[in-house]
């Protein structure tokens, strides 16, 4: 028996309607899709660190203006 727990209830997937197991389908593809994205978005924020850490050493060194009190 293949079951699938929604909202802490169990379900046995044999007792389910095409429809809702197709459901279930398009929400574990969605749900691969998140995480896919959520790791190109880890490796573009590390590129972009990367990038600007890279940036700031070839910008001209200037002092940092002097604050009046």
């Amino acid at each position: 028996m293949t079951t699938i727990t929604i909202d802490n209830i169990e379900y046995d997937l044999s007792i389910l309607s095409d429809e809702a197991k197709a459901q279930i389908g398009s929400i574990q593809v969605v749900d691969q899709k998140i995480a896919d994205l959520n790791t190109q978005l880890a490796i573009m924020s590390t590129a972009r660190n990367a990038y600007a850490h890279t940036l700031q050493s070839l910008l001209p060194k200037k002092k940092a203006p002097k604050s009046k009190a």
